[in-house]
C-alpha cells in the first residue's frame, strides 16, 4: 500500500502563538505531503513498495543512484518525527530519565541548550539539529538536507527542523528566534523520553 501523510498529533492552531497554523498548513500540508506523494511515485512497482519506510531509508543510503527515493524517505521520517518533538505548552527544563541523561552525558541543561543551539544556528543552509543517543549516551548532532542519525548508527531522540519554510512565515530569516522559541516553548520532553525508555509509538507514513 502507498504511504500516507500521517495527521498532526495536536490541532494546526495547537502551537499558537509559538507555531502559527499558517505555518503548519504549509509545513504539514504542503511540504510533508510532496514528500510523501515523491516517494510513492519513486517507489511504485518497485521492490522498495512493500518496504518499511525505515527499510527503504537504509536501503537507499547505500546507492547513490537512489538519493531521490533516500531524501524523500528521509524527509518523510523526519518530518514525522519533528511533530511529535513538540505540544502545546512545551519546551522549558526536561524531567525524568531525560533529564538525569543530560546531566551526566551533557553537563546539564544550560550546557545542552547552548550546544542545541549552537547546531540549529550553525547547520548551513537547510537540515536539522538533533539530540541522540549514541553508544548509550547522548549528543547534540546535525545533520544536511535529508540526512538523519539512524543511517549513522544513532538513535534521534528530539529534532528540529532548521529549512526555512519551518520558520520564515513566523520569524522571517531569524533562525535564532525559532530556536529559541522552540526550546522554551514547545519541546515535547514526554516524547523525548518515551523514545529514550523505547516506548515511543510513532507512525511515520
Amino acid at each position: 500500500m502507498p504511504f500516507e501523510l500521517q495527521p498532526l498529533p495536536y490541532a494546526k492552531d495547537a502551537l499558537a502563538p509559538h507555531m502559527s497554523a499558517e505555518t503548519l498548513e504549509f509545513h504539514h500540508g504542503k511540504h510533508h505531503k510532496t514528500y510523501v506523494d515523491n516517494l510513492n511515485k519513486m517507489i511504485a512497482d518497485t521492490p522498495m513498495a512493500g518496504m518499511p519506510l525505515e527499510e527503504i531509508i537504509k536501503t537507499a543510503a547505500k546507492d547513490a543512484a537512489k538519493a531521490g527515493i533516500f531524501n524523500n524517505a528521509a524527509q518523510v521520517w523526519n518530518h514525522s518525527f519533528f511533530w511529535h518533538c513538540m505540544k502545546p505548552r512545551g519546551g522549558g527544563k526536561p524531567n525524568g530519565a531525560v533529564s538525569r541523561k543530560i546531566a551526566s552525558d551533557l553537563g546539564g541543561y544550560d550546557k545542552f541548550v547552548a550546544a542545541f543551539k549552537d547546531a540549529a544556528a550553525t547547520q548551513f543552509g537547510s537540515g536539522w539539529a538533533w539530540l541522540v543517543l549514541d553508544g548509550g549516551k547522548l549528543a547534540v548532532m546535525k545533520t544536511p538536507n535529508a540526512d538523519l542519525p539512524m543511517v549513522h548508527g544513532k538513535q534521534a531522540l528530539l529534532t528540529l527542523d532548521v529549512w526555512e519554510h519551518a520558520y520564515y512565515i513566523d520569524h522571517r530569516n531569524a533562525r535564532p528566534k525559532f530556536i529559541e522559541t522552540f526550546l522554551e516553548h514547545l519541546v515535547n520532553w514526554e516524547f523525548v523520553n518515551a523514545n529514550l525508555e523505547g516506548q515511543a509509538q510513532l507512525k511515520a507514513a
